[in-house]
């Protein structure tokens, strides 16, 4: 920045601190306010750090404060200003922009800021500033406490504040150019503090228990300094070369002879350098060129090796989302006298301070007394210290405070909680992926300095390792961090040192895992899994026992002796339906639900020869359930109930598991309501080695394992070591070779092969040969293996590669699709050409209806591909709503219609009925407060009359009459005006999905009803119902999540079909990272949620029972117009019902004309019986006042339980 461009201001203040001559600098009279003008300054400065940046660009810092703070010092009043302005100018750049920046400007800015810090941390790096410093802290930390003064304690906090500022400053790599064992300007730094000796102060503020608040500001300096140190290489320093790292250069240097003897070998094999012309011209057979010839190469033989496709190409660039995370952390050798103070300083701050410091440190955590990501130079230094611990002399107890079972539990609470934000916080991934490299860093020191425990001739350190050890290994959560490491390592966020890092704890955990089972023989483990309650065993054939006839001629012979019985009990008017009662009132399951069981009761009595009473529980669920006709119509001849009767003895019925089974379930569920609170349950079990190494036989930890190895000749020895060694274990331990036959992974081993210092790398060159011979063995049995080489595989795959395909068949028949028979191929063709070219449908909807095996859509659609009726799957997708603009004339007309009827009742319905061009409720909804008519969704509302009180008619009949019929008029009836209604409120291409969308949803229906989700689809039809009873009472309508309070309805909500079905029904999925729950949208009405429900009220053992019990007749009508007329007598049925519920009235049983002229009564006994404890005491609530005043019908048949309660 030009000094030109300067704030007026800025530079008079700045010129008023004072001037320097030669080495003595004079201050101004005004030099303090100057101070403290700046400070003002530096508190309104803007978003791009403006005054920051000219002072930076004057060098205030260097010129005039340094000076100042070396040479006025016993000014304490300008001495502390200094120090204020000092600390505000130091702090780092992530923390004046938050970020880094993207925009182009902020980030120019940010990069301003930062050369400023790198030229402050320069101009500090002098003995005269921290000889200042280190005085003036001795002196404050000599008094007393109860001598310190609040100023004292804050002039503490500044000068260490000012000290980590200034450590903090990122190295400038590209403009020092330093090079190992030369002093860099943060070695330069580290010797003055040296120098000055404020790193004894920081030693006796870390190791004084009376300097406790300092902890976390000591901690986070001494990271800093030794954050460019390796501890190994700093615990070795003065001591000489050992003979390790001797053989290690040794072999790097041999590594490098070999590869140039053999570059100079091919450089003397080719040929002289001329013209390629001079040298021939070839044509290599079998590659192509660009076009159909072969390729003519114009080289010499010895090039072609070399030759690629791709040569002369521009390489294609990857976008910075997907580019690789860069390292960060670099490690560097400093100059010898650094790196000997520094290996001092250690050693006395692991013998006096470590145990203390990390104790405090450790307590502020806890009590949450840091500030946010502080415990991250915790794990560093508990990573370093523990490191140099056990390269220097390996001695436990200096570490005694962070070698412990709670120790492990926190790194691996914060490796957790780091893992699950850096997938849910993808913004600051990268943030949040080096965060929990630090902690994988201090969990690998942790196991290591375990390990090392093992080794130590000490018997008391050996059994405090034992114990650790198998408190590590008892835990679950400990052995599947690595796989879970390992499953979503995304090398776009974590460098390849975080995998390097985490493939050695892998490995070094293994073996020590592999070691104590060894030696213990056999390890009992915790394991936890969800506790999921047993579902009720529903079988397909009918209930058989000893007694019990199964074959048909059994049953013929059975029937011969019941049908004379049924003919004498059919013409009994004495026959009593007063003790019968066909549904269980005490019983979870409603009683709409039950009709099944009444029908498996009815087949258990005529088995036993129970004819009348068969023949009373017939007549008696005729009256319970008509809905249907499944037990018969109401004028039903006695004829007709025999036969009826004998449908039902040969009928296949679904049957529940036997007493003895549902009783002890019944024990196990109520042992698991006791634990409800829980939810995961833990047991134990014995451990074994080679199944938990199983876990790691999957495609993405072998992945990770092979991107480590692409760059072998940059990894130690070590690390290849532990890569080799787990791919080993996968392979020969497991005997699953064909998990590595992936063609990079053999691409990489011919790279190896080929190395010219492949000698450097023995162990990877036997294991590959090792992989190579297992391929080229099983590609001599199976020629398909070559053709598996470009595809990550799983257990199965192998299994079946070794083992033949098609071997795990026999055992994963359960998940297999059955087979489709001539049959049903003949009737899915039929199908498909009949409705193929029907517009207005979806023909796999429709397909779906009539099939008689269940099929999912899925399955249909790609036998259909398979047997050529269609090309592709994208030919059944399914066609959404295209959005249609509006034109100013309808927006015109829409503001006139409104003005028109916004006075009426049902302002909606008349725009409407009356608009020009047709659009769906939403749509108007949605135009309407986008022009701004309305400013309310509610303000639309259908406005309700209310009801008139029985008291203020002239008689009840006629106000219970106006009040059904005000019912019919609002509900959804299938031949009257308000059916046309509903129709006009969704556009046509909703109204032709509507069709096909019912079809699917019966089919889906019957297909989870098969699969046992009977209770998921009544809990879901009963949500349905209570919302529209809400909607309707309430007036207004919102989103109702879909909570499922048992563990049957959490399996149904994470079933992939049965969410399908929720999609189809209209209910809305939970928004990403916002909601939990599915929900029932908004804007579906009352009406239409009970249309949802009546369409989900028929079972699969409904459907089966009625397609046998009525009789057969011709079909006059078209399947879709059958399923439409029939849902909408559901429809009609399951509105009529809740109205009657929420109104606390029961009509009589006619629907006739006459029927509507008879009186209603209130039946609050009845509903007592039916409906739940909650409705029942709204319902009683309610029904008072028109109790007092109704007259009595008579009473029927089926309310003798009523009769039965007033009687006792």
């Amino acid at each position: 920045m030009d000094l030109y461009m300067m704030n007026c201001e800025l530079l008079a203040t700045c010129s008023a601190l004072g001037y320097l001559e030669g080495d003595t600098y004079h201050k101004e009279p005004d030099c303090l306010e100057s101070v403290k003008d700046l400070i003002r300054y530096l508190r309104h400065e803007d978003d791009t750090r403006d005054v920051r940046r000219q002072l930076g660009a004057a060098q205030i810092l260097q010129s005039d404060l340094l000076p100042m703070l070396t040479q006025h010092c016993q000014d304490k009043p300008l001495f502390d200003a200094v120090i204020r302005l000092m600390v505000n100018l130091t702090q780092p750049a992530l923390l004046c922009f938050g970020s880094v920046p993207k925009e182009p400007s902020f980030r120019r800015h940010f990069l301003q800021v930062l050369a400023y810090l790198q030229a402050y941390k320069e101009a500090f790096a002098s003995e005269k500033a921290f000889g200042v410093l280190s005085e003036t802290l001795y002196k404050l930390l000599q008094l007393g406490w109860e001598e310190r003064q609040e100023e004292d304690n804050l002039l503490i906090e500044r000068i260490l504040l000012l000290v980590r500022n200034i450590l903090h400053v990122p190295t400038d790599l590209d403009q020092e150019k330093r090079i190992d064992d030369d002093a860099s300007v943060h070695d330069q730094l580290l010797w003055a503090i040296h120098l000055s000796g404020l790193d004894d102060l920081l030693l006796f503020l870390a190791s004084s228990p009376a300097e406790q608040q300092w902890s976390l500001h000591v901690l986070e300096i001494i990271s800093l300094m030794f954050r460019d140190q390796n501890p190994e290489q700093l615990a070795g320093v003065g001591q000489g070369r050992l003979a390790q790292e001797r053989s290690t250069d040794v072999a790097e240097l041999e590594v490098l002879r070999q590869r140039e003897m053999a570059e100079k070998k091919t450089r003397a094999l080719q040929r002289g350098n001329r013209h390629s012309r001079f040298g021939g011209s070839y044509i290599v057979q079998g590659l192509k060129s660009i076009g159909e010839r072969d390729l003519i190469f114009h080289k010499g033989l010895h090039n072609l090796r070399n030759y690629s496709s791709d040569l002369g190409k521009q390489p294609r660039r990857v976008p910075k989302r997907r580019q690789a995370a860069r390292e960060l952390s670099i490690q560097r050798r400093s100059a010898l006298n650094v790196r000997l103070f520094l290996r001092d300083f250690c050693s006395e701050f692991l013998e006096n301070c470590y145990n203390r410091l990390m104790g405090s440190v450790k307590d502020h955590l806890l009590r949450e007394k840091a500030q946010q990501h502080d415990e991250t130079y915790y794990m560093w230094s508990l990573a370093f210290f523990m490191a140099f611990n056990r390269a220097a002399s390996f001695r436990p107890g200096l570490v005694s405070e962070t070698l412990s079972v709670r120790t492990f539990h926190f790194i691996e609470q914060n490796l957790t909680n780091y893992y699950e934000m850096m997938l849910t916080d993808r913004k600051e991934a990268a943030s949040w992926a080096r965060r929990m490299h630090l902690a994988l860093k201090a969990y690998q020191e942790l196991l290591a300095t375990v390990n090392e425990m093992d080794m130590s001739p000490d018997e008391a350190v050996r059994e405090s390792s034992r114990i650790i050890k198998n408190n590590i290994f008892y835990v679950m959560e400990y052995r599947e961090l690595f796989l879970a490491l390992f499953r979503k390592f995304d090398e776009r966020c974590q460098p390849r040192s975080f995998l390097r890092d985490l493939v050695e704890t892998t490995h070094l955990f293994l073996k020590m895992l592999e070691r104590f089972c060894r030696s213990r023989g056999n390890l009992v483990v915790q394991n936890k899994r969800k506790k999921r309650k047993k579902k009720k065993k529903v079988l397909d054939q009918p209930l058989a026992s000893g007694d019990v006839p199964s074959s048909a001629g059994e049953l013929e012979a059975m029937w011969l002796s019941l049908a004379e019985q049924l003919q004498c009990c059919a013409q009994d008017p004495e026959l009593s339906l007063d003790s019968v009662v066909p549904f269980d009132a005490a019983s979870e399951v409603p009683v709409e639900e039950q009709r099944a069981e009444a029908m498996v009761r009815i087949q258990d009595c005529l088995l036993a020869g129970q004819a009348p009473q068969a023949l009373a529980l017939l007549r008696s669920a005729r009256e319970v359930w008509p809905e249907g006709d499944v037990f018969g119509s109401q004028d039903i001849s006695a004829e007709e109930e025999i036969e009826l009767l004998k449908q039902i003895l040969g009928a296949p019925l679904p049957r529940q598991q036997g007493p003895e089974e549902q009783g002890a379930e019944e024990e196990e569920e109520e042992e698991e309501e006791e634990e409800e609170l829980q939810a995961v349950q833990v047991s134990e079990k014995e451990f074994n080695f080679l199944d938990y190494l199983k876990r790691f036989a999957s495609s993405a930890v072998v992945r990770a394992y092979v991107l480590l190895l692409r760059s072998y000749r940059q990894n130690s020895a070590h690390t290849n070591h532990c890569l080799v060694k787990m791919l080993h274990r996968l392979a020969h331990d497991l005997k699953m070779e064909a998990l590595l036959f992936q063609l990079s992974l053999f691409c990489l081993f011919n790279r190896v092969l080929s190395d010219p210092a492949a000698g450097a790398y023995q162990e990877l060159v036997t294991f590959a040969k090792y992989i190579l011979g297992k391929f080229f063995a099983l590609a001599a049995v199976n020629q398909k293996a070559f053709v598996e080489l470009l595809f990550w595989k799983n257990t199965a795959v192998v299994r079946e590669m070794a083992e033949g395909y098609g071997s795990l068949d026999g055992g994963s028949s359960s998940r297999r699709p059955p087979i489709w028979s001539p049959e049903e191929e003949a009737q899915l063709q039929e199908l498909y050409l009949a409705h193929r070219d029907v517009e207005g449908q979806d023909v796999v909807d429709v397909i779906l209806a009539q099939l008689k095996t269940p099929r999912t859509r899925k399955q249909v659609i790609h036998h259909l591909v398979r047997l050529g009726l269609a090309d592709s799957v994208k030919d059944f997708q399914r066609k959404g709503t295209h959005i249609v603009l509006w034109t100013e004339d309808q927006e015109l007309e829409l503001q006139r219609l409104f003005e028109e009827f916004q006075d009426s009742d049902d302002v909606l319905g008349h725009i409407m009925k009356n608009i020009t061009a047709r659009r769906s409720r939403a749509r108007i909804v949605d135009k309407l407060l986008a022009l701004g008519v309305v400013a309310e969704r509610r303000e639309l509302y259908k406005k309700r009359r209310k009801k008139l009180a029985p008291s203020s008619l002239p008689n009840g009949e006629e106000s219970r009459k106006d009040v059904c019929q005000e019912d019919l008029e609002e509900g959804n009836l299938p031949e009257e005006e308000s059916d046309e209604g509903e129709e006009k409120e969704e556009d046509s291409e909703a109204g032709q999905a509507q069709g096909s969308s019912v079809l699917s949803t019966k089919a889906l229906g019957q297909s989870l009803s098969q699969e046992g989700f009977s209770a998921p689809l009544l809990w879901l039809q009963n949500c349905l119902i209570r919302a529209a009873d809400d909607r309707e009472e309430d007036g207004c309508s919102q989103a109702v999540p879909l909570v499922p309070l048992t563990e049957e309805n959490e399996e149904a909500m994470e079933n992939e079909q049965f969410q399908q079905l929720l999609r189809k029904l209209g209910v809305r999925p939970p928004a990403s990272g916002q909601e939990t729950f599915w929900r029932i949208p908004a804007k579906l009405s009352p009406t239409q949620l009970r249309k949802i429900a009546a369409s989900l009220s028929q079972p699969e053992e409904e459907g089966k029972l009625q397609s046998r019990l009525e009789p057969t007749v011709p079909e006059e009508q078209g399947p879709e117009e059958e399923h439409q007329k029939e849902y909408r007598a559901q429809a009609l049925r399951a509105l009529l019902l809740a109205r009657r519920k929420k109104a606390g009235l029961e009509s009589p049983e006619g629907e006739g004309p006459a029927g509507e002229k008879e009186q209603l009564k209130m039946a609050p006994r009845k509903r007592q019986l039916l409906d739940s404890d909650e409705e029942q005491e709204e319902d009683e609530g309610r029904s008072k006042g028109p109790e007092s005043r109704a007259p009595e019908i008579p009473k029927k048949k089926r309310f003798q339980i009523e009769d039965e309660d007033e009687s006792d």
